[in-house]
């Protein structure tokens, strides 16, 4: 937990397009569990906990903004690379529901075998 060492991480997250690694898969988590319980042992732990959430802020806003192409521009699959497994979660429920109501649209739009017309 070292500032220095944070805001390169930080700084670097904002300068890339794309995610880059965390220290750990569980950054935030253990963030919250030190900082919640023993912040008192831990020099500056306030602008460690800014700078965390400044990274974070970071990372779910790129990952927003790549749902929102994922889904307009309809695509099957998604490259999901140094993200953890709280930052999906944060996406989950919304990306399942918008990929739901994509297949459902799709295959209303496409005529079914009971839409042929009728011969008499």
């Amino acid at each position: 937990m070292d500032v220095e060492k944070l805001e390169e991480i930080r700084d670097r997250e904002r300068k890339e397009d794309t995610f880059t690694p965390m220290p750990s898969p569980y950054y935030m988590e253990l963030t919250k569990l030190l900082l919640n319980y023993a912040s008192d042992n831990i020099p500056k732990a306030d602008e460690i906990r800014t700078l965390v959430k400044d990274t974070w802020d970071t990372r779910i806003a790129k990952l927003r903004l790549s749902a929102d192409s994922f889904v307009r521009q309809q695509e099957a699959h998604a490259k999901l690379d140094n993200l953890t497994l709280m930052e999906i979660n944060t996406t989950g429920t919304f990306l399942t529901q918008a990929l739901d109501h994509m297949y459902k649209l799709r295959t209303n739009l496409q005529p079914g075998e009971s839409a042929h017309s009728q011969d008499f």
